[in-house]
């Protein structure tokens, strides 16, 4: 069934081959993103130094004491980088469904880069705030590293994707010269003999933007996404990224493109789990519409579209 569901795709293999057989490459990740919009990625080329960098600190923060997590939480509801404690989000509130609160805890950073010219103050309310770093050694150091090595692999599928589509490689460059992308690490601890009615480790949602970049712990089950009418378990395989299509590039396809719905259960004494996710979202006042369509009457703008999402899915709203 895994085979079947999750099709892989080589990134190197792609972009060093040529003719007929990039053409057919092409198509092939074409088919994928129409089918499911998940993928399992290799010839990804991001150093295992730098993955393994960022487990160790992100689990070293993880496994702290409450009081080092406590001095970098989040001040207020609303404010993006920092960490976020328990049941403080419902993912499923995106998708309008009311559920208990999610079973995560997450260490949330953003651009690493402001640029000039922002005009709007609502994106540095949101986007452009500091990230609020854990007295850890080299934990900041690692987490740049890791989300820089993102930022690049971003840009690359973003230039197969456009060759997927039959557009020019660099039709999506303008959109994302300076994404807002955020990079989420998610710990969901060891799940007791029961919970509450409808409550999952992270409730069934879509992603927003325009890919997710996700690096779950090799061999950890939970996630799950809704394909054919029923839930269908997502591998976590050594050295694979999990690529999945968000709402934005949905739009941008007409929909050609499905954004999955995707959550991660949580039943009876699982053990605990973390993964690593990388929300690439294009610029902020990128205007985002159909690719094929005169009609602009489904655009949105990138920011504050992002901003009213994360919104919903605060239980203090």
């Amino acid at each position: 069934m895994v085979k079947r569901q999750f099709k892989s795709f080589n990134l190197q293999d792609f972009e060093h081959s040529s003719g007929p057989l990039r053409k057919q490459k092409a198509q092939e990740l074409d088919q994928i993103c129409q089918n499911s919009g998940f993928l399992l990625l290799s010839g990804h080329g991001v150093p295992l130094k730098i993955i393994r960098s960022q487990w160790d600190a992100v689990s070293t923060f993880f496994a702290g004491n409450i009081e080092t997590k406590e001095k970098v939480a989040i001040p207020y509801s609303g404010y993006p980088y920092g960490w976020i404690g328990p049941k403080q989000e419902a993912l499923a509130a995106s998708k309008g469904k009311k559920t208990p609160p999610d079973l995560k805890e997450s260490f949330n950073g953003g651009p690493l880069v402001i640029p000039e010219g922002i005009k709007d103050l609502n994106a540095y309310e949101f986007c452009y705030q500091p990230t609020l770093w854990p007295e850890i050694k080299d934990f900041k150091i690692a987490w740049e590293a890791y989300y820089l090595e993102m930022e690049r692999l971003a840009r690359r599928l973003m230039s197969a994707f456009a060759e997927a589509l039959g557009l020019d490689i660099e039709f999506f460059s303008p959109f994302i010269s300076n994404p807002i992308s955020a990079l989420r690490a998610l710990f969901y601890s060891a799940t007791s003999s029961s919970k509450e009615v409808g409550q999952q480790r992270a409730g069934a949602h879509t992603d927003y933007g325009s890919l997710t970049i996700l690096l779950p712990q090799p061999g950890t089950t939970g996630l799950q996404i809704f394909n054919k009418r029923r839930w269908i378990p997502v591998p976590a395989k050594e050295n694979c990224f999990v690529i999945n299509i968000g709402d934005l590039m949905a739009l941008w396809t007409s929909n050609r493109w499905v954004s999955t719905l995707h959550r991660v259960v949580a039943v009876p004494n699982q053990p605990a789990r973390q993964s690593l996710a990388y929300f690439h979202q294009p610029d902020w006042d990128a205007v985002i519409s159909p690719i094929k369509d005169s009609d602009k009457t489904n655009a949105v703008i990138s920011g504050p579209y992002l901003m009213e999402k994360f919104k919903s899915t605060n239980i203090d709203n």
